[in-house]
């Protein structure tokens, strides 16, 4: 960074950093701790579509890549595509088997990356759910989002209903219990809804 970008009040974009995805099971235990919810076993990347022999030759050996994890119980890597047009790559383990499922995303967001197509990555999601609001526990369910492009993520809570709601208490709860687990999204007008995400 330049002095005019520093006089400008310019900012340098923070390099994607696929290593804090890591950092998503120990994430876990202190969500589980502090409100109640934990995972669902139900990860994705949400990129943009891409049409195109090479993009489509990338999400095939993506999905053989991750398709041929003999440890995989369940159904395969699926691709899904949402109502705005957004593809995702859905991979599905145990609910507690978090450490295989964030490495299935971070191997896609990496294949990705080194083919050429990072600008196409948007997020990762991971879901997680809660106990019975009724036994004291924070029902419903909750993603934690990672933003490929700015390195930080945060909680998205849409409520139960099928109505465009979330819930804004419990992500600022999320918030404050992951400070120390995660680089949370200082912006809050970042923290985009994400409806029909695979797993939420």
């Amino acid at each position: 960074m330049g002095l005019l970008d520093i006089i400008l009040g310019r900012t340098k974009p923070v390099a994607p950093d696929l290593d804090r995805l890591f950092a998503l099971p120990s994430a876990a235990v202190t969500l589980e701790a502090a409100v109640s919810l934990t995972p669902t076993g139900t990860g994705a990347v949400c990129f943009a579509t891409v049409e195109g022999a090479a993009f489509d030759d990338v999400r095939r050996e993506v999905r053989a890549l991750l398709d041929a994890d003999a440890a995989r119980t369940g159904p395969p890597v699926g691709i899904e595509r949402d109502e705005y047009g957004y593809s995702w790559l859905v991979s599905r383990r145990g609910p507690r088997d978090l450490p295989a499922l964030v490495s299935d995303l971070h191997a896609v967001n990496s294949a990705l990356e080194s083919d050429g197509f990072g600008p196409q990555l948007l997020c990762s999601v991971v879901g997680f759910r809660g106990e019975d609001e009724g036994e004291g526990g924070a029902g419903g369910r909750l993603g934690l989002v990672y933003l490929y492009k700015r390195g930080t993520f945060y909680p998205f809570a849409p409520l139960p209903g099928g109505g465009r709601r979330r819930d804004s208490a419990l992500e600022l709860r999320v918030r404050a219990a992951l400070a120390d687990d995660l680089r949370i999204e200082p912006e809050l007008d970042r923290w985009f809804p994400i409806w029909g995400a695979p797993g939420l």
